[in-house]
């Protein structure tokens, strides 16, 4: 019998500014500003959940948990990617693997890709050798690389349980 598989895309951008905590993938990064927005502002997360809700055919991350609900102002991301993996498993799906992206010119993130991966395989219920991250600059380039903002490009592979 063979399994269904499909493909998801996320990408999400935040500005920087003080006065903000820096997280990435759940992960607390030592930076002197942080990300803005409605939420806590994890480009990582928000670019991982709109990759399963995508792949597995649910609307985006947008429509799901609008900005303009104040249920979801400060939401902690981890919170709104495990209510969006539930909803994905309820499709019958879970996750094969994860493969990020986060576009940032400072802070270096090197020493926290790994910590990462682990948090974003512990919320997806995956092997962290499942989740791959990697960081890149844009070479100065446009508002990351001006240190204006970070974004994030994130892809999920999913497959039908076999239960399901």
């Amino acid at each position: 019998m063979s399994r269904e598989w499909r493909i998801g895309l996320g990408y999400d951008l935040h500005r920087l500014a003080a006065g903000r905590k820096l997280l990435l993938g759940g992960v607390p990064v030592s930076f002197e500003l942080g990300l803005v927005g409605h939420s806590d502002a994890d480009v990582v997360l928000h670019a991982v959940t709109d990759a399963v809700l995508g792949a597995a055919g649910l609307p985006d991350i947008g429509e799901q948990f609008p900005d303009t609900d104040p249920a979801w102002k400060d939401a902690d991301s981890r919170k709104l990617f495990e209510l969006a993996m539930v909803r994905v498993e309820r499709q019958g799906f879970e996750v094969s693997n994860i493969d990020i992206i986060i576009h940032a010119e400072r802070p270096k993130l090197s020493a926290y890709k790994r910590l990462i991966a682990e948090s974003v395989a512990r919320l997806a219920g995956c092997m962290p050798s499942h989740v791959n991250v990697k960081a890149k600059t844009n070479e100065g380039l446009g508002p990351v690389g001006e240190g204006l903002a970070i974004a994030c490009t994130a892809a999920a592979m999913l497959v039908m349980r076999p239960s399901a």
